[in-house]
This record gives structure tokens, sequence and C-alpha cells, in this order.
């Protein structure tokens, strides 16, 4: 996404400021750009261009106080910071000039501008060394060429398109330009076109294999694609020449939690936090990581130590609240409700900060309170999502009409024999997490996470620029010859091992693969699926009171949640005739009322000999990622089964948009 829209009415405004500015007619810019801005008072590159011009006629103080309220909408805008930093200079203030200056360069390094600036600033003050390192910077930006560096300095400002409109035409015309290469893969990177990204930094390295930023941006995208090995050997290159390099080792401990290394990563984040004590990210990710191995006390330490360190930061509280056995202080809902209604707050930290609340009034049993968070956070969540349903809605009438019978019964034995995986399915919070903590306990299995494997194989086979409204998966599919689903089968099997300890089979806990088992049972023809239902008034609640780390963008309004519902009965009711007997079934409420009767139901399906451990799942002791950590460290219990209940009066549109998925989830 751009940083600032672009309306083309103000677009051909502010270029008439810009070329009054570049004349000297400062006087009629100003004029020009305040009149823009009764029409769009927020917009960036207006209120930049109106500090600007009150500089140049001398009106420092207006000039400042203009880029107060550009920097409420905009803080990491460069030029911003640049701006203010000529206002101090023109005001004789060096050491603000210089912080400014050095905020903008730091958001931006192509500010040839404001290293110049530095430069001089520095010479004046005597401090030759930092003259020196400024000078440096500017002797390389002059070596680039000029579309690269204005290209850069576009990205780093988040205005992406007019960067690639520069940089893509510039690397076609001049060929292998290792720094436009590498914005162009950053470009990839941010726009998630991670196979793009991947080739260019790859192709970046063969030519400069000693280039430690493109190396770096390598690690990056390997983490992003979910190749946490092969990211670990990337940043172990580059620790080898930096070992002090505080982004290499903060990125070297996110790889080893991909990699389930967290003891690893606890030691890694833990010798962080020695030098970077005030770090609010690595105390909350050394909490993630100390709650995943059910060290909740030493988790609850680390949590309200970044709540510490930055006072709203909402998803530190929210991690709180989603151990689901925390309860909130009277003084810690205080701060967090002051939190959330402050105006500086930003918008990822309110709604984390509402779901937190939602969660602090449910545990103290007032319900309209509670309810009041949770509906609010939802909204301030679906603002800024651009699901829609209609895509996922289209993909299982895709899945219907492609995955028949007679389709999937012609490529029989295609794929990869391998009876390993066990996929369970479903939607979120329908009690997956359970099943699979039950089957982790039995000595034959191993318990990974939610898999990215799967959907990196959908994604590869959407190919690039899909098209959402007429996707080319699953029709693809039809397309393949009878050897690709062996090979897809076995690069399924290969990129998990890395999960697995050398038990015999192993749990792919992705709840979203339902919408993709006629992949899956061509791949895999011998896998064993299981589906985790759960009475949909109370999943769908469930849902709607959670705050997911990434994706699940159905959940945050009743609407779209209860439509995934449907669409999710739909498709599975599909699978279920078009591969009979290959699904089973598990419904949560089940388990709760007999769970011995239902581990060996689940046992049976698996050909698992029965084992007495699987009843006591919460003594396992493993690692478990998702929303229901602490909850299957715990025995069975019946708390949330009827938990909606409590919310009725305020479900009846969920309830009336569920229809009859009431009564058909049974079916």
């Amino acid at each position: 996404m751009n940083a600032t829209a672009i309306d083309p009415s103000v677009e051909q405004g502010l270029q008439r400021i810009r070329e009054w500015q570049q004349q000297g007619q400062h006087a009629q810019a100003l004029q020009a750009a305040q009149a823009l801005a009764v029409g769009a008072p927020d917009h960036r590159d207006v209120l930049h261009l109106i500090a600007r011009s009150q500089r140049y006629l001398g009106q420092l103080e207006a000039a400042l106080a203009t880029l107060a309220r550009l920097e409420l909408g905009h803080p990491h805008f460069s030029r911003l910071h640049e701006e203010r930093g000529l206002c101090y200079v023109a005001m004789r203030d060096a050491p603000h000039a210089v912080d400014a200056l050095l905020r903008a360069v730091n958001i931006n390094p192509a500010l040839a501008s404001s290293w110049h600036m530095l430069e001089g600033l520095y010479r004046m003050t005597g401090e030759t060394a930092n003259a020196a390192t400024a000078a440096a910077h500017v002797a390389t930006l002059k070596r680039l060429a000029p579309e690269v560096v204005h290209a850069t300095s576009l990205f780093s400002d988040g205005d992406l398109e007019p960067a690639e409109s520069i940089i893509r035409p510039y690397l076609l015309r001049v060929g292998n330009d290792i720094e436009a290469m590498r914005l162009l893969a950053r470009l990839g990177l941010v726009r998630d076109v991670l196979d793009d990204a991947e080739i260019l930094l790859d192709a970046v390295l063969k030519i400069d294999p000693d280039y430690h930023a493109a190396r770096y941006d390598y690690a990056c995208v390997l983490f992003e694609r979910h190749l946490y090995q092969r990211a670990c050997e990337e940043i172990e290159k580059l620790l080898a020449v930096a070992p002090s390099h505080l982004d290499y080792r903060t990125l070297y401990a996110s790889a080893s939690v991909g990699l389930g290394e967290h003891e690893r990563a606890i030691t890694l984040y833990r010798e962080l936090l020695r030098d970077m004590p005030g770090a609010a990210d690595l105390h909350l990710s050394l909490a993630h990581s100390l709650k995943t191995q059910g060290r909740q006390a030493e988790a609850i330490e680390a949590y309200r130590a970044a709540t510490a360190a930055r006072p709203s930061f909402g998803d530190a509280y929210w991690s709180l609240a989603n151990l689901k056995t925390y309860g909130f202080t009277d003084d810690e809902i205080a701060r967090m409700r002051s939190e959330e209604g402050s105006p500086a707050t930003p918008l990822v930290d309110r709604y984390h900060l509402c779901f937190a609340l939602g969660k602090a009034w449910e545990d103290r049993g007032d319900y309209a309170q509670s309810w009041h968070y949770y509906e609010q956070g939802n909204a301030l969540k679906r603002s800024e999502s651009r699901y829609r349903a209609e895509i996922i809605e289209t993909n299982t009438r895709k899945q219907i009409q492609v995955c028949t019978r007679e389709f999937l019964a012609s490529r029989v034995g295609m794929g990869d024999p391998s009876p390993d995986p066990i996929f369970i399915v479903g939607l979120p919070r329908a009690g997956s997490t359970l099943i699979e903590q039950i089957l982790a306990s039995h000595s034959l299995v191993e318990g990974t996470q939610e898999l990215a494997d799967i959907p990196r194989i959908v994604l590869d086979l959407q190919g690039r620029d899909p098209n959402l409204d007429d996707p080319r998966y699953p029709g693809v599919l039809t397309q393949l010859p009878p050897e690709a689903f062996r090979r897809l089968g076995e690069k399924y099997l290969r990129d998990t091992r890395i999960y697995r300890s050398g038990k015999p089979y192993f749990i792919d806990k992705m709840p979203n693969n339902f919408r993709h088992l006629g992949l899956i049972h061509l791949l895999l023809p011998n896998a064993k699926i299981i589906d985790a239902r759960r009475e949909p008034m109370a999943c769908c609640f469930s849902n709607l009171k959670q705050l997911f780390a990434t994706g699940q963008e159905f959940t945050y309004s009743i609407e779209d949640i209860a439509r995934y519902y449907r669409t999710y009965l739909d498709l599975m009711q599909h699978w279920d005739e078009v591969l009979p007997g290959r699904i089973l079934r598990v419904y949560h409420e089940d388990i709760v009322d007999d769970l011995e009767g239902n581990v060996r139901r689940i046992l049976d399906f698996c050909g698992l000999p029965f084992e007495p451990g699987c009843l006591e799942f919460h003594k396992t002791e493993r690692s478990v990622r998702t929303a229901s950590s602490e909850q299957v460290r715990r025995p069975i219990f019946r708390d949330g089964v009827d938990q909606w209940t409590k919310y009725a009066p305020y479900l009846a549109a969920l309830k009336e948009q569920l229809g009859d998925a009431l009564e058909r989830y049974r079916t």
C-alpha cells in the first residue's frame, strides 16, 4: 500500500505547488497549499509542502507547528524530519537539527541533502568522525545511479508504486545493477511477492557474496517463506562476520522460534535484552517463547516487562489476556482503559487493548462491558482488513466443480504413498489444539505446529499476479501431469522433515487446510485427515473474541465469521461425498462429554494402538503455539462449551446469519 493515497486533483495541485517553490514563489505556493489543505487536511504531502513554504518565508514556528501536525498521522515520513532539521538549522539550533536529520536518514538513507547537512553540522561542532561518516554516505549516494537513489527514497517513505515505476524499467534497461536488484527484491518482500524477491537476492549474492545487507534481506525473505532452516544458515554466515549485530541476532532468534528451537530462542532473546533492556518487542518475543514452553510465570514476568517498557503496548496486554488464565488487576485495567482512549495510541495498539479489556471484563462477569470492548476491537481490526468473503466462496465453488469424485478417482495413487502426516483441519477455536495434544501424547506421533507448507504449495500453483476473482487454482489441478502430484507430495514431506525428530507420524494442524483436502488427497493419498468441529454459536463467538497474530481475517465481524462457517460446512459436505471414509469428524462437545471414547476413536482412525498417556494429554510437555496453549495443559473442562450463552443478548445477529448451520453442522 502506498503511504498516501493519490487523488488526481490533489496530485495536480501538488505538482503546481512544487513548481512554484522551485521558482522561488513561496508566498503563492503557501497560499495554494493551504487552499488544498481545506479539502485534504491530513494529506501527507500537502502538509509537508505547507511547512516547507513556511520555512522559506521565515515562518519557522508556524512550520514546526505544521510538522507536529504532520507527525501525528505520518510519524515515519523521512522528509518530515528532514524539514524539521532544516527549520532548526535556520534557527541556529544545531543539537535539535542533528537529532531531526538523524531521524530522517535512519528512516530514509537515500536522503543525500540530509547527509550533506549533517556533514556540515558535525564539522561545525568539531565532531570529525561523525562528519566523515556523513561524507561517506554522501559519496556512496553519488556513486549510485540517480534512478536507484530516487526509487530508494520513495520506497523508504512507503511510496511503493512510484518506486517500482522507476526501478523496474531502469533495471530492464541496464541489466545487473545489484542495488537496483536488491531494491526490487525489497519491494517484493513488502508486497509479499516472495518468490521474485528470493530469485533476485540469490542473483545478487552470486554477483557479490560479501554484500551483507543483501544477505540479510535474503534471510528475511526465507523467514517470511517459512524456510526457517535456510534462513538460519544465511544468518549464521552473517553472524560469523558480525557476531554482535543486533538485527542479525534478532532475526536468528525469530527463525529459531520458527524451527521450534525455543530454548535456543529464549537464550538469544535474553542476551539481546542485556544489550537493549528497554526493547519492548524483545520482551514480548521472549514471553511468547516462554509461554510456548509452558513456563507461564516467567512468561507473565516478560509480558509485564514489555508493558513497562512501552505503556501503550497493546500486544503485550493482549498476550497476557490470551494466556486465558491471567487475571488483570484494577490498576492494569485502569491503565489499559486510559491508553485505549488516548488519541495518541496507534490503531494496532488500540484494538489489542480492546480485546484485552474484553477478556478482563469477561473474567469479572461484566458481560455488557466485555462485549463493548470485543465489539469495538473487532470493528477497529476489521477497518484495516482487506478481507473479501466472496474470494473464499469463489474458491469453494471451484473446489466443488473441479474436485469431483470422478476427477479424484482417475488420479488414485499418483501422490507420495507415505502415511506419515495427520492433518487436523476446521475452523480456528474449534478444538483442534486439544486433538493435536491428545495425538502428540502418543509415543508414535510428533506434534509440530500449524505448518504453512500446503498453503505455500497453493500459492505456487496460483502463479504470479493471481486474479482473486477468477483464480488459477484449483482449476490448474486438471492440467498437472501425474508425476507432478508425487513430486509435490515428496516436496511437502521433505520440507516438513525439519519439524520432526524421528517418530513415524506427525501432525499438521493448519486449520485452513480444509479448503485444500482435494489437493492433499492427490499429493498424499494415505495421509489421515481429521475435521475438528464445534457447535457454530460457540465456535463463532470464540473467534469473535480472539485476536489472531496473523491471518484469519474472517473472524472480525459477525457477518464474515457466519459466512465463513457456512462455507466451511458446504465444502466439508463436498469432501465427505467425494472422499468417503477419508475424513474423521470429531465434535469438540463429544470429546468433553466422553474423552476416552473419542480418544480411542481418533487413535483407531489413525491406526494407532491405545496408550493411556493420550487421556492425560495435559501432562505432556511440548511446545504449543496456538491460542489454546494454556488450556490444553489442564484436564478437560466444560467451561467454554456454553460460554457464548452469557453473551446471548448481543449475538442475535450471529444466530440469524448462521441460519440452518445451527442444525446441519451435525449432519
